[in-house]
């Protein structure tokens, strides 16, 4: 049984037919990589560093990794080869950058190689809680998974430490699950389409003891627990190492959710989670950056008369952050917010850097 909704919960049925007006999306002509004036002529690679912030050192345009480095497509999106200790070192000739050897940075105690440690993209501690976890569910995506039907002391809400008692695990062999909610409905602004609903992560539970029902004890718990709230086997986070890059066709989209956040409340800040309407099915990936817009408003021109009839004035559209996408599903992505010159709000625009 534990199988059917671990299915259903990871797949999700879109339609997305919508399309904004090309005002709204006018494209920006790229322009020349400007390189910081005070960027390194070396740097040496140091644990905590991420590939995000090494881009960041030599220029203002992350995303454009590839214009740093002179290697190919390939090699850009899995950087595997760049460790702590590395030597990086700039060519202000030509504008490049390049791996030049590889320096001791401390002794160690113990025979411990750092350069299995590759650098990230960005921080993991920051995305690594989103890794492991569904974060879209099909309406009835969690109708069968492992529910919380009782609570010993007969608890109301459960909190670290408070045991309870759950259906439905039956043989599966996983010791450690994380308990869900269902979130609120992921609704495409254009269509007015459902695309799914988030699952609200609440903590983590360990398996006591077996059989149905089976007891569990919580622990990490980040919401209030009660009856009813479900249960997904725990996976291994897959940290992603793609370099930050620039979509390869042209995207067109919105926020449809601030993560983790009541949909009423409007803004959001740097590092936080977002969802957009843009998935596999668009061409995203996970590397990919996005830069966010504020719609423009439209105001009545003040340069004609009230009574002339002349069309209300539509504002152009202001960029004020990116965001790097890190998880993909098929017509919906989450990505981080990297760097943001205003607040995050939802329906904000989203498309190519």
């Amino acid at each position: 049984m534990h199988q059917q909704w671990r299915k259903s919960i990871t797949t999700l049925a879109f339609v997305l037919t919508g399309a904004l007006s090309a005002g709204a999306w006018a494209q920006a002509p790229k322009t020349p990589l400007a390189m910081k004036p005070d960027a390194p002529d070396r740097y040496v690679v140091v644990p905590g560093d991420t590939l995000w912030g090494i881009a960041q050192r030599y220029t203002d345009s992350p995303w454009r990794w590839n214009e740093l480095w002179n290697l190919n497509k390939e090699e850009i999106k899995n950087p595997h080869r760049i460790y702590p200790g590395n030597v990086i070192v700039l060519d202000r000739a030509r504008g490049e950058l390049a791996i030049s050897g590889t320096v001791k940075l401390s002794p160690r105690v113990r025979a411990e190689s750092i350069a299995h440690a590759a650098v990230p993209s960005i921080p993991p501690a920051t995305i690594e809680p989103f890794l492991a976890r569904p974060l879209v569910i099909e309406p009835d995506g969690l109708d069968n998974a492992p529910t919380v039907v009782a609570a010993q002391d007969e608890r109301v809400v459960l909190e670290n430490g408070n045991r309870a008692f759950v259906r439905g695990i039956g043989d599966a062999k996983a010791t450690s699950w994380l308990v869900y909610r269902r979130g609120p409905a992921l609704i495409d602004p254009d269509t007015r389409t459902t695309l799914g609903y988030e699952a609200i992560h609440l903590g983590s539970a360990n398996v006591v003891r077996g059989g149905d029902p089976a007891v569990v004890q919580f622990a990490s718990v980040t919401q209030e627990i009660s009856v009813g709230d479900k249960l997904v086997a725990a996976g291994k986070p897959d940290i992603p190492t793609y370099a930050p890059r620039a979509p390869s066709t042209p995207l067109q989209g919105r926020i449809i959710s601030l993560y983790g956040r009541d949909t009423r409340v409007g803004e959001y800040g740097n590092q936080s989670v977002i969802a957009i309407n843009l998935g596999k099915s668009k061409g995203v990936e996970v590397g990919h950056v996005v830069a966010l817009y504020r719609p423009g408003a439209t105001v009545a021109d003040a340069t004609r008369a009230k009574d002339s009839g002349a069309a209300p004035l539509t504002l152009p559209s202001e960029r004020y952050g990116l965001a790097f996408v890190f998880r993909v599903f098929d017509r919906v992505s989450y990505a981080l917010v990297m760097s943001i010159s205003r607040p995050v709000n939802k329906l904000d625009l989203v498309q190519n850097p």
